[in-house]
């Protein structure tokens, strides 16, 4: 065989074989998996009434497929409470979307979607929140986690983001005085599409260390037996920076063709990462929270009924982050309900991570 032949054939050769290794490469960056959990002990006080529980609150994955560098598949399956079994606990696909990133300020999105409201709702792995549960607020105004099946239209420009959605709608019969529109969440089982649900939110980032921005809900609720159209309006803040990181958020719903007038509550943490100051290894950041919410802060019938659920509670606690994404939390609060001055006090630990 000559020589000219010869290395041609090594060229070749060479070639495809640093071509099935890029293929290789390539396949593997295409799979991502993630996921998050959280451990918590809970001690609850109620008139001398007290349970003392141990639980895997949530074990999570994430699953994703970049089909290109535009096309991409994300999922995420939940487990509550280690296993699913006779009505007790929960398995859950809080998302499944294909994602088409057609430029920073345009995307589209199709699948089971988080709603775009509030600083938690998208964002919820234990490293990112003060306490070990997560915000009342996140539960009783904002009924986080809210999925639900739908499109999106997304992007970023200039220092904003913003994302609309539509999404499925909520069902009425299940709003209640005492969880607001939460109870009402279809998430995504054979969801009723007769009245879709309409979500816009923006933030803007152009101030070091600030995340600032709001978002409107609103849904013509229907049910088997009720009709009431609703409107979510929040706002929120995120500030973090020389060691100091302040939180807030602020939340409205109205309703209509109903008892329930207004659901309004609001939170506030305050907080401080001594190794800033100290230069520690470790993130520890000491808190203080302020939490005030009413899920009937109107009815028409007025009366008891604004007062049993209106809840004011303080907390302090605090967050210790040996990795960022490891976390060591504890905290203790006192939630008084306003009818009788009902006082309830909790104390809680956690651990949670992510990947």
């Amino acid at each position: 065989m000559k020589l000219k032949t010869r290395l041609l054939i090594l060229g070749f050769l060479l070639f495809s074989f640093s071509q099935i290794n890029a293929q290789f490469d390539f396949f593997e960056s295409k799979v991502n998996i993630g996921g998050y959990g959280e451990l918590h002990y809970n001690y609850k006080n109620h008139n001398d009434d007290i349970t003392k529980t141990l639980d895997f609150h949530r074990f999570v994955l994430f699953f994703g497929y970049s089909f290109s560098e535009k096309w991409t598949f994300i999922s995420e399956v939940e487990i509550e409470h280690n296993y699913v079994k006779d009505g007790q606990g929960e398995l859950s696909l809080e998302q499944a979307y294909l994602d088409y990133h057609f430029q920073d300020y345009l995307g589209f999105r199709g699948g089971v979607l988080l709603a775009s409201v509030g600083l938690i709702n998208e964002n919820h792995e234990p490293v990112l929140f003060f306490g070990v549960e997560r915000p009342s607020y996140n539960k009783f105004i904002i009924p986080t986690t809210w999925f639900g099946n739908g499109v999106s239209v997304y992007g970023s420009f200039s220092g904003f983001d913003y994302k609309f959605n539509i999404m499925e709608g909520l069902n009425s019969d299940k709003f209640s005085n005492s969880e607001g529109i939460r109870g009402g969440r279809q998430k995504g089982y054979k969801s009723d599409a007769s009245e879709m649900m309409y979500n816009f939110n923006i933030n803007y980032y152009g101030f070091s260390g600030l995340k600032l921005g709001g978002s409107v809900v609103y849904n013509d609720a229907i049910g088997d037996t009720s009709n009431i159209p609703f409107t979510l309006i929040e706002v929120h803040a995120d500030y973090r920076k020389n060691g100091f990181v302040l939180i807030g958020e602020l939340g409205n719903i109205s309703y209509q063709n109903s008892n329930l007038e207004q659901s309004l509550g609001y939170y506030v943490d305050l907080g401080y990462d001594f190794s800033y100051l100290f230069n520690w290894e470790w993130q520890t950041i000491p808190f203080i929270r302020y939490t005030d919410y009413n899920t009937a802060a109107s009815t028409v019938n007025g009366g008891d009924e604004l007062l049993a659920n209106h809840h004011k509670a303080w907390m302090v606690g605090i967050s210790i982050l040996p990795l960022n994404n490891v976390v060591l939390k504890a905290d203790y609060s006192v939630d008084t309900v306003e009818l009788d001055f009902d006082k309830t006090d909790y104390f809680n630990l956690g651990i949670g991570y992510r990947f």
